[in-house]
């Protein structure tokens, strides 16, 4: 297993964030003339949330996607998009939400804002974690199925009522630069901006708050944590039950307890924190490698 220190490791993160994002968002076009890609790439999905309707972007949202796979009657699509997302799960798990999606990137940079009164005890913080199931469940799939105009299509109902990543990435700057638009937002928008709004704050004091609770998508990886490739795995000989692992984690999880928990975003900060080695990347060994950034 590669040691590093947590700061090191964070520092990777965020440079593999930034990039990711700046290469998925790459169409720089579309910021400087208020237009969308329609190439090709448009069809192929990317792994984390980004808006299909982002001036910048080169690829399609899984969940927008497979809004419109339940929606759109007839259509070949869902093979494709269930596939990817099932594939990506099966390889990665969450680890995408934590390495490679944009609205998580926007989540740890406003986290990082030094604030004296962060909270890491949010009431109600278990219940709270099943709404991501609930969002993914009925405005994912079953309003689009089940609600569908005289043509038979649904609503991108996620995209359309919940996404603060759309209103941000998408929103935002279309009515910034195109008059037209903006003279057409209504309360819909508004009410947008303000899940919108209420995130970025909250993200402030709470560690990653849309993930932790809203996002569909982390919901389908996180059902996938267990069986992943990559995933985590707990030597109980090692083990002296120090909290250490729990102590770092932002998303509120103690992997000395449930290492491939749901919630896991595979940051790697509790494997840094571990003082004996008892938690380690699988499939990687665990001397494969020991280099540490400090030396």
């Amino acid at each position: 297993m590669c040691v590093w220190s947590v700061s090191a490791l964070d520092k990777v993160r965020l440079a593999v964030q930034i990039v990711f994002t700046a290469v998925t968002n790459g169409y720089y076009r579309g910021f400087a003339q208020g237009s969308l890609y329609q190439g090709k790439l448009k069809e192929i999905c990317v792994p984390g949330l980004n808006c299909y309707s982002c001036p910048g972007a080169l690829g399609s949202c899984p969940v927008g996607a497979m809004q419109a796979v339940f929606s759109e009657k007839g259509s070949t699509v869902p093979l494709y998009v269930i596939g990817f997302l099932m594939a990506v799960g099966a390889l990665a798990g969450r680890a995408v939400c934590g390495w490679l999606c944009p609205f998580g990137l926007v989540q740890d940079l406003l986290h990082r804002i030094p604030v004296p009164a962060k909270i890491n005890n949010v009431p109600w913080d278990r219940p709270l974690r099943y709404l991501k199931y609930v969002i993914l469940a009925l405005f994912v799939i079953l309003l689009p199925m089940m609600i569908t105009d005289k043509f038979g299509m649904g609503k991108p109902w996620f995209c359309e009522y919940i996404c603060p990543a759309g209103t941000l990435a998408a929103g935002w700057p279309l009515v910034l630069m195109d008059e037209g638009i903006a003279a057409m937002t209504g309360f819909l928008f508004a009410w947008k901006t303000v899940i919108l709004a209420v995130l970025l704050v909250l993200s402030v004091f709470i560690y990653r708050p849309f993930c932790r609770y809203l996002c569909p998508l982390g919901a389908v990886y996180g059902l996938c944590s267990k069986a992943s490739l990559y995933r985590y795995s707990l030597d109980s000989s090692l083990c002296v039950s120090c909290g250490s692992c729990a102590d770092v984690c932002g998303m509120g999880v103690d992997p000395s307890k449930d290492p491939n928990s749901a919630e896991c975003i595979r940051c790697g900060k509790c494997l840094q924190a571990c003082p004996t080695g008892a938690l380690r990347r699988q499939p990687v060994r665990r001397d494969a490698c020991r280099t540490s950034v400090d030396s």
